[in-house]
């Protein structure tokens, strides 16, 4: 390749860059302020802490309750893990247990439930009922307030009524006949709360909605008396949510285990038809094959499809080094230059050919830039003015005067 292929090309400026893509701008920026309002939305929306969190202020939380126990000389604490329940649970506390995610297992229930003294368990899970209260069961939701106590708890018989929002459990039989009593009845549907004895013996409440601890709920009806009659019963209260450190990792069911049965001969199918259907459609293997093309496109045509898409993307100055290319090729082929030649060469032997200004052809065939379209014409007529002129020098039939051309236009008419 000559060095005069490699003449430099004119970078587009920024501002040209941005008025091309402008659409695509906006396009970027509309979705990065959507994705912000939307963060923010969610941000606003979630609230300040964990539900029934004890530090938790919001609708959700139950930071009122936990401020109450303290003014009546209760120590509240927060365990943040299955070891500091166990311990803090050790030393005569009651235990407020809400597994939101059901992370416990049979074996930490039983674990924390021998462990403690009293358990009060908040909302519990399946394993939760089967593990503590086995003869305890769901019963769906309260069909509104519950004010007959039907129980002898002292908590429940000084609260009286318990708000809308609960939700109920039943009683069966072998429950009953080991001491297990239901509270809030609401007619024979089941009851808002069950007292009984736990695993190891701890006097253990199951209360089956988180309505009677939250902030936004607890100061009605008589929410407020059974939450702290319940959690307030000794002088100190560990207050424990769960978190993922205390799911045990080795019971945890692996990918195979949850995928259903059908999903692996299905998957397994879907690859055998995909690569029957590339075999089947896909291109033969061996050697390639030189076809003939079916039309045959004229260079005129190409040329003038690469012109319109350089002036549909504005591109003059990508225009203008295709044209300088080419002329510059041109011209170092007419004067016979070595093909070593560089773009200052060819601009000094056309100067000597043409007798301009050595500055002014460097100008014209490397450095001038197009502010318009009309700029961009008048070059390109400039560059094949030049071209002609070097072509006359080396016409003999031509006369001597090297700026004979130049009164000449680039199409052979005189103007």
């Amino acid at each position: 390749m000559t060095s005069v292929d490699a003449a430099p090309a004119v970078t587009p400026t920024v501002r040209a860059f941005v008025r091309h893509r402008r659409t695509w701008i906006v396009l970027a920026a509309v979705l990065v302020l959507g994705a912000l309002l939307v963060l923010t939305i969610q941000g606003t929306a979630r609230g300040p802490g964990a539900p029934l969190a004890p530090d938790n202020p919001g609708a959700a939380g139950s930071k009122a309750l936990v401020e109450v126990l303290r003014d009546r000389g209760v120590t509240v604490s927060e365990a943040r893990s299955l070891g500091a329940a166990l311990d803090a649970a050790s030393s005569s506390a009651t235990v407020l247990l809400y597994d939101e995610y059901g992370i416990l297992d049979e074996a930490r229930l039983s674990e924390l439930a021998g462990a403690a003294e009293r358990l009060v368990v908040v909302e519990p899970g399946f394993t939760a009922l089967e593990t503590l209260a086995p003869g305890v069961r769901f019963a769906g939701a309260a069909s509104g307030p519950l004010d007959d106590v039907d129980c002898d708890l002292g908590p429940a018989e000084r609260a009286g009524s318990l708000s809308d929002g609960q939700r109920l459990v039943t009683v069966d039989d072998v429950a009953a006949d080991d001491g297990w009593q239901g509270c809030f009845r609401d007619g024979d549907f089941g009851f808002a709360v069950a007292n009984g004895p736990g695993p190891g013996g701890a006097d253990l409440t199951i209360v089956g909605a988180t309505t009677v601890f939250t902030n936004e709920t607890i100061t009605r009806a008589g929410n407020a008396a059974l939450a702290v009659g319940l959690t307030g019963a000794s002088d100190e209260l560990v207050w424990y949510l769960p978190g993922p450190g205390d799911a045990d990792a080795a019971e945890a069911p692996t990918l195979g285990e949850l995928t259903p049965g059908w999903v692996s001969p299905v998957m397994v199918l879907a690859i055998v038809v995909v690569v029957a259907a590339g075999i089947w459609q896909g291109r033969r293997f061996g050697p390639l094959v030189v076809e003939r093309l079916p039309v045959h496109v004229p260079a005129g045509e190409t040329s003038e499809g690469r012109a319109r898409l350089y002036a549909r993307s504005a591109s003059r100055t990508h225009a203008l080094d295709q044209l300088r290319i080419g002329t510059i090729r041109r011209i170092a082929r007419m004067l016979r230059l070595p093909r070593s030649a560089d773009v200052d060469q060819v601009t000094d032997a056309a100067a000597r050919a043409t007798g301009r200004d050595g500055a002014s052809v460097h100008r014209l065939l490397a450095s001038t830039l197009p502010a318009g379209d009309r700029e961009l014409v008048e070059l390109s007529n400039e560059l094949a003015r030049l071209e002609s002129e070097v072509a006359r020098t080396l016409d003999p039939r031509a006369g001597n005067d090297p700026r004979a051309a130049s009164d000449t236009d680039p199409t052979g008419r005189r103007p």
